[in-house]
């Protein structure tokens, strides 16, 4: 490991990124990289728990089903912002046969390429959907720089051909590819092909490709790599303050984890301000996590405390029922006292020593529901010295803002929850510690009811889980009627369930693998008066090879002003395989009682960044002030839903070189065997960290614009223009917007920089739709179009209040009338109007057909006139 993170060191340093090393004010980029390797592999790593796990950099793990053995990284969110995690597989940090198609490790740029996307959030410059385009009479391979040199071939068993020309669209036929030249004068592009040894640096403003069909320009507005990095990064504040080093920088660290058993302290606040409803729910919420949420194996420690703190369970090993119970009963029940928080934080840290001497890793549970009595900041850099991961609940609205601090300083998770059994947050609150990878626990169902009879509903079990299956039921006053019916008609009843009466809980655990299918509980009421229930169903995988449905949430950015909107994210998941046709639908609900449900989309538009990659989002637009709780419930109806998997970005893999003219291929790209996730119906519930909206006194209500459109296409159809987008709304991605304005143009430039000058359609009739709705537009123009023309697209949305979106993309379509044969696809530079004047030597009409059609092209540019 130690040579690998020097290959890494070297890349950048050879790159000419050595930006990521440069010092401004002590800043220093790119200080630590955690790499996180499997669980299986034998070594002096250091120990990950679940946190740290979540927080690593790069994953070292089993190929993703789409890419197989080709790096690539996890992008979310938008130009210029970080993305989640790089991801590398064994066999090609193995594998030398691998080096020519990607790079080699030790002067090579892929861990520049992949870091790029992490970090400055920019997008590759090659395209696998696009990998040709018309420029002109010019057929382009997808690049930047335009200058790379090659040749286009089609390969078949080895063999290859010069391509032919699709009839049906200009463009090479499927499967022709690009082969550069192995010898190139050019630095750039890393982030179109890495694996060129001249390759050192990123495409800049003078040289970019803007023409290129790539999903740089698609999600960046055309900018270059340069351009984002320096601009729109998250350290473009610092680049361009940067001076020149006198001497080369030290290297940065590099962390390599593993996740081994997790060591958990529960620290919890007993102090006078938790009676009555607040300590009863601690003690219910805890004991679901004791006994259901926690994996075997974990070890579990637990301390209270108020005006002083007091160890009431020391560190036990989770093996079995009895040790879990043996840890419940310690739960504290009585209250008393002020809330000196330092004294629990000290003391829960001689608790999580206990196992090996260090704190280094470990989990704090650290609860409250009041502002500190002592001086925090006494304690607060120990806690951050510790090396251990602080997550904090807020339970209730005055709790103390410094469990914010504590959990960002600690790579820790910061949850909001009240004391209302109807809204079950504390239980989810205590639910979202899980363990991110594995078999962990899954959250079916939570829900509650007030009521005066009847408490009742179906829950899906499908068939990825099953094991270690429990129905939990709170209740507010008396034990209610059980009914619970399994898919075969079984029935399980009062006797079949445990009441904890101290708790006020009744559980159901479902003995082996519960059966697949729709399971109906009923609950009723039998009291005279109405109370409140709450329902709570968790399980396990169904068999130690079946995968589960792993389901995430979070918001991207931890707190928001009201200046900007934020986005709600949630991933649906199974082994790495994204989960599509689910409904995942978003609460968020603020401790000063401001909630707002949002239908989060997977549609590549809005908030969304791409389609079909299982990351369904959506904008938050209705900033009122408050701490924000986020809950997620995700679910799916039987069926086929049709599957073309969206591509992350990562390293081009090139399939081969030409060496003094002569084409020497590489080994065969990495096979991958991709099939749709296989899921059926299913539920699941998912608690993402809270977040804090504090819009500024007296700011007027933020008013959002309509969202860009990013997925605007055109084509032409003999005569007919049509035009596809999605519908965007009033506020971003919420509402109806106004009205559209459709400009075009025959250059791309003229659209990019000065959209208001380009050629106007009538759109007076085109009437906007609901956000999220497929648009459709089409046209016959004025006059005709002459084969060859092509045309650009744009549009831009307003709202009621004249409020305008940003300009969308820009769609590309040339009319292309097809020969009578294929052609010859000529290599990259060569003019393809050699090629019509050869045809138009045997047919003189033919050639005054291309004359008149290149005057009525030149009537057309001056006139303005479609």
């Amino acid at each position: 490991w130690v040579s690998f993170c020097s290959f890494l060191y070297q890349d950048m340093i050879t790159s000419g990124s050595q930006y990521l090393f440069h010092a401004v004010e002590d800043k220093v980029f790119f200080k630590e990289v955690k790499i996180l390797v499997p669980p299986t592999w034998k070594g002096n790593y250091e120990r990950a728990k679940r946190e740290t796990y979540d927080k690593a950099s790069v994953f070292i793990d089993r190929p993703n089903p789409i890419f197989g053995d080709e790096p690539y990284t996890k992008q979310m969110k938008g130009c210029g912002e970080e993305g989640e995690y790089i991801h590398f597989t064994p066999d090609f940090l193995l594998d030398d046969d691998l080096l020519d198609a990607y790079g080699t490790r030790g002067e090579g740029s892929v861990f520049v390429h992949e870091w790029a996307h992490l970090r400055w959030g920019v997008f590759d410059e090659y395209s696998e959907e696009e990998p040709f385009y018309l420029f002109g009479n010019n057929i382009e391979p997808t690049r930047c720089i335009k200058d790379i040199r090659g040749r286009n071939y089609k390969v078949t068993n080895g063999k290859h051909v010069h391509c032919p020309t699709d009839v049906a669209t200009g463009l090479p036929i499927k499967g022709c590819q690009f082969f550069p030249d192995r010898e190139q004068e050019n630095s750039a592009s890393i982030m179109y092909m890495q694996s060129l040894d001249s390759v050192k640096a990123f495409c800049g403003f003078m040289d970019h490709n803007y023409e290129a069909p790539n999903m740089q320009n698609k999600k960046c507005d055309y900018r270059s790599t340069s351009s984002v990095i320096f601009e729109s990064s998250v350290d473009s504040d610092a680049l361009n303050t940067l001076q020149p080093l006198p001497s080369p920088p030290p290297p940065p660290t590099f962390t390599v984890i593993q996740r081994q058993h997790r060591v958990i302290c529960l620290i919890l606040d007993v102090s006078g301000s938790m009676k009555g409803e607040r300590i009863l729910r601690l003690q219910q919420a805890a004991t679901l996590f004791l006994s259901e949420i926690v994996e075997e194996g974990a070890q579990v420690g637990i301390v209270k405390f108020s005006t002083n703190a007091e160890i009431v369970s020391p560190l036990t090993t989770l093996q079995g029922k009895e040790s879990r119970d043996g840890l419940i009963r310690h739960l504290p029940k009585t209250v008393d006292g002020s809330t000196n928080m330092c004294n629990g934080l000290n003391l829960g840290f001689e608790v999580l020593k206990k196992d090996d001497g260090s704190t280094k890793g470990d989990d704090l549970i650290f609860l409250t529901d009041g502002e500190a009595t002592d001086k925090v900041e006494d304690c607060l850099q120990s806690v951050v010295d510790s090396g251990a991961i602080v997550n904090t609940i807020a339970l209730g609205p005055s709790a103390s803002s410094v469990l914010i601090t504590m959990a960002n300083l600690t790579n820790g998770k910061f949850i909001v929850a009240d004391q209302s059994l109807l809204s079950n947050q504390l239980v989810d609150a205590f639910t979202s510690f899980i363990l991110s990878d594995g078999d962990p626990t899954k959250q079916l169902v939570s829900i509650g009811k007030n009521t005066a009879d009847w408490f009742n509903g179906t829950v899906p079990i499908d068939r990825t889980v099953g094991n270690g299956t429990t129905f939990t039921v709170i209740y507010e006053k008396s034990i209610p009627t059980v009914h619970i019916e399994a898919p075969s008609g079984r029935v399980y009843n009062q006797a079949h369930v445990t009441n904890h009466q101290e708790t006020r809980t009744i559980t159901l655990n479902i003995p082996g693998t519960a059966e697949p299918g729709d399971w109906k509980y009923s609950f009723l009421n039998i009291r005279a008066a109405a109370q409140t229930m709450s329902l709570t169903v968790t399980s396990r995988a169904a068999h130690d090879d079946v995968n589960p449905i792993i389901v995430t949430a979070e918001m991207n950015q931890p707190s928001a002003d009201g200046s900007k909107p934020m986005v709600v994210y949630a991933e649906v998941k199974q082994n790495r395989m994204p989960v599509l046709g689910a409904k995942v639908m978003a609460t968020m609900e603020s401790d000063t009682g401001h909630s707002e449900l949002l239908h989060l989309l997977d549609n590549g538009a809005g908030a969304d960044t791409l389609k079909d990659d299982g990351v369904y989002s959506r904008y938050f637009t209705k900033l009122k002030n408050g701490r924000y709780s986020l809950k997620v419930q995700v679910t799916r109806e039987g069926g086929n839903i049709p599957f073309t998997p969206s591509r992350q970005g990562g390293s081009l893999y090139v399939p081969g070189y030409i060496v003094d003219g002569e084409l020497q291929l590489n080994p065969p790209k990495p096979p991958v065997n991709v099939q749709p996730a296989d899921v059926g119906s299913f539920t699941r519930i998912a608690t993402g960290e809270s977040f804090v909206v504090s819009v500024p006194p007296n700011a007027p209500p933020p008013n959002f614009p309509p969202n860009k459109v990013t997925d605007l296409s055109a084509e032409i159809l003999e005569d007919t223009v049509l035009l596809n987008w999605t519908a965007p709304g009033e506020d971003l991605d919420q509402g109806t917007a106004g009205s559209y304005e459709i400009k075009w143009s025959e250059d791309l430039e003229v659209l990019q920089k000065n959209f208001s000058g380009a050629n106007v359609l009538n759109t007076s009739a085109l009437q906007p739709q609901e956000a999220g709705s497929s648009e459709q537009h089409h046209f016959l123009p004025d006059i005709p179009i002459p084969n060859g023309t092509t045309l650009f697209f744009a549009l831009r949305s307003e709202d009621k209040e004249a409020v305008k979106s940003d300009v969308s993309n820009i769609a590309r379509v040339k009319k292309f009338v097809p020969g009578p044969t294929s052609t010859e696809t000529p290599d990259p530079g060569l003019n393809m109007s050699a090629v019509v004047i050869s045809v138009c030597v045997g047919t003189l009409v033919v050639c005054l057909i291309a004359a008149v059609a290149i005057y009525v092209k030149k009537r057309q540019r001056n006139s303005g006139v479609i």
